[in-house]
């Protein structure tokens, strides 16, 4: 963690030990991976991520840790116009050079884009998913199923060292698709409208997000608007044993969000 706080003690009272550090600092990585068989590398849409990456190796390296796994991203391109997905491809390089025995995990669109900021308002208040993708597909997936394709990675490593997987929701659709399914899921009208990229980002930037999260969405909107997150696999319920949740699942699971109050 970055810093104690009623975050870290609740963690530590499900029995995990808490470790203050920080991704850029590697002595502090170092001490963290005392002991660890296996480790998990997530980073933020933010800069930075390749220098991370290099001292989350190294650390792992110096500790004798036998086993990475990393969440890259669907859209990570070595030629993407988003320095993000630019970045995390070559942090996938970075990390086969290391020696490490190293598991890949490439998520398309998470559900969890319905409750980000500057989405949620205008959802939860007009009943409007409005997002610069065209007619684009993909097949949202929820941050819970990919917890527990990454606690299953965790507890047997070496069958998927070396492994790179795509993961998927349940359904591919376009988000007209998702809006009719989550009308129907809410109980009330949900419509889509397209809007430009230009347009979303300048609204991103009118609500205060970061330079690099809005040249990411404006590079990966435009992949997103070519087909680049469209696919369907099972990996989800092969490695885990469950069917992963639908947008009106999670919708319904959300509801004390996601609808007015």
């Amino acid at each position: 963690v970055h810093g104690r706080d009623d975050r870290s003690a609740a963690l530590e009272k499900l029995g995990a030990e808490v470790v203050v550090g920080d991704l850029h600092n590697i002595d502090s990585i170092r001490e963290a991976m005392e002991g660890i068989d296996a480790a998990y590398l997530v980073y933020p849409v933010q800069p930075g991520l390749i220098d991370a990456t290099v001292n989350f190796a190294q650390a792992a390296r110096e500790a004798g840790v036998s086993a990475v796994i990393n969440l890259s991203q669907r859209s990570a391109d070595r030629n993407s116009k988003s320095n993000s997905c630019k970045e995390t491809f070559i942090a996938e390089q970075v990390l086969n050079w290391s020696g490490l025995a190293v598991t890949h995990l490439r998520p398309t669109y998470f559900l969890e884009w319905l409750l980000y900021p500057f989405q949620l308002p205008l959802f939860v208040e007009k009943g409007i998913l409005r997002l610069p993708v065209g007619k684009g597909r993909h097949a949202p997936i929820g941050a819970e199923d990919q917890g527990r394709v990454i606690a299953a990675i965790l507890q047997n490593p070496s069958e998927h060292k070396g492994q790179t997987y795509p993961l998927f929701g349940p359904v591919e659709m376009d988000h007209e698709q998702m809006a009719s399914e989550l009308s129907e899921a809410l109980g009330r009208e949900i419509v889509f409208q397209n809007i430009s990229i230009d347009e979303y980002c300048k609204s991103m930037e009118a609500m205060g997000v970061s330079a690099y999260m809005i040249q990411h969405f404006e590079g990966a909107m435009d992949a997103y608007q070519h087909g680049v997150m469209s696919g369907m696999n099972d990996n989800v319920e092969r490695l885990t044993g469950r069917k992963p949740m639908s947008v009106g699942e999670f919708a319904r699971a959300h509801l004390d969000v996601l609808n007015p109050k």
